[in-house]
């Protein structure tokens, strides 16, 4: 059987600049070609910006993201698109689409075919890949993500071109019920929707093999938590700071970086915790399994997910965890040994199940035990079945010469 030739099409992928960014598409991906049965290319556009000069944040990372790369044996190419500010939400999906037809032409003429797009995140990438399928009579698969079909579908341009990969997707993807069920409430027939949660690296994310020269080199002396996570105000990592106050013979560590990072070391040092919580910044996704291995519990404290993967990793490391009650975040604690979901999302909540949590804290071995059916395998099975299904339910065609119409 010919392997299914894949376009991967998003923008939340990794890249050198940015190597942290979207690298839960990066390990899905990772893993279903590593069945042999997939080839893909990925195209994972950036917004255009001039100087890559550290002062301008992200803008500049994004002009620091190579054209293109190799990551783990995967071509990467990084096409620039124009992204306006203020206005880009509305014109996003358009301009995107604009600037990726060029690309896929040039593949095209190269001799590359597609037999499908695996696109993720339905706005605004989803509604240029589907609008790139269109033009170029190839099935696109979308993925949700999260915020794209529980947040953005608030806002009316939007929500309507959403509708538009609902209606023109071959098939959809959620990483959760909680995101299917956004999906049905948007307008979506159940039987276009599949449930393929995100896995874990059972062989990256292990126990540690000598804890104690883990916690030594941290310098941890106390109980210790953990969250991991971009500092933005949704990953609610100022919940968990404030119940520390309340959590005196606890330390905690907070993996990440974002633009919360002033507002976050100013709550820490206004509160009296600078001895006992500490900003680690972003860290490379292969130290992450030392930091999770030398803590006692995880604390995601998140307003909104769409299937927390640092959940699963945490566990993985044999470090139970506490979790915020959001769709999502149930799917993947469901018994003691992996840990608790948080009934109330606010500081004292927090100190509550942390406490509970510990009382007994559950055995290490039980909570890898937990994770370690959360491999990949499932959803790489269940990729295969979805891709197979709308190649085969497909009809070849040439290529349209057709604009699709930007809505007004």
């Amino acid at each position: 059987m010919a392997p299914i030739r894949l376009l991967t099409f998003s923008t939340l992928y990794p890249n050198a600049a940015r190597p942290n960014h979207g690298v839960f598409v990066e390990n899905r991906l990772r893993h279903l070609l590593a069945n042999g049965e997939v080839t893909s290319t990925v195209v994972a556009p950036v917004p255009y910006f001039p100087s890559n000069h550290p002062r301008f944040g992200d803008w500049g990372r994004y002009a620091a993201a190579p054209a293109a790369e190799t990551r783990h044996g995967i071509e990467v190419l990084h096409p620039r698109f124009p992204l306006v500010p203020k206005i880009g939400m509305a014109v996003a999906p358009w301009l995107m689409y604009r600037a990726m037809v060029p690309v896929l032409r040039r593949l095209l003429a190269a001799g590359r075919r597609f037999d499908a797009i695996d696109a993720h995140y339905f706005y605004p990438d989803g509604v240029a890949a589907v609008w790139l399928g269109q033009q170029f009579r190839i099935p696109v698969v979308v993925t949700a993500r999260g915020s794209d079909v529980t947040q953005l579908p608030e806002y009316s341009i939007p929500r309507r071109l959403i509708a538009t990969v609902i209606a023109r997707s071959a098939a959809m993807i959620t990483v959760s019920a909680g995101l299917k069920d956004a999906l049905l409430g948007l307008g979506a027939p159940a039987d276009k929707v599949t449930i393929l949660r995100n896995g874990v690296d059972t062989e990256l994310f292990h126990p540690p093999g000598d804890r104690d020269a883990l916690r030594g080199d941290l310098g941890l002396t106390r109980k210790t938590l953990i969250s991991v996570g971009l500092l933005v105000d949704r990953k609610g990592h100022r919940r968990t700071i404030e119940a520390m106050t309340k959590l005196p013979d606890f330390e905690l560590i907070i993996a990440g970086e974002g633009p919360e990072r002033g507002r976050l070391t100013a709550l820490i040092a206004r509160l009296g915790l600078s001895d006992r919580v500490r900003l680690l910044g972003a860290r490379p996704h292969a130290e992450l399994p030392a930091l999770y291995g030398a803590a006692d519990a995880s604390v995601l404290a998140s307003s909104r997910e769409g299937w927390a993967n640092v959940l699963l990793e945490s566990m993985a490391c044999g470090t139970p965890v506490v979790a915020s009650n959001i769709p999502g975040n149930p799917e993947v604690v469901r018994t003691r040994d992996a840990g608790l979901i948080v009934a109330d999302n606010t500081p004292d909540g927090i100190v509550t199940s942390v406490r509970a949590l510990f009382d007994p804290l559950p055995d290490r071995a039980a909570t890898r035990a937990y994770a370690e059916p959360f491999s990949w395998d499932e959803t790489t099975a269940g990729q295969l079945t979805v891709f197979r299904r709308v190649i085969a339910q497909s009809r070849p065609g040439a290529a349209s010469s057709e604009t699709p119409p930007f809505p007004p």
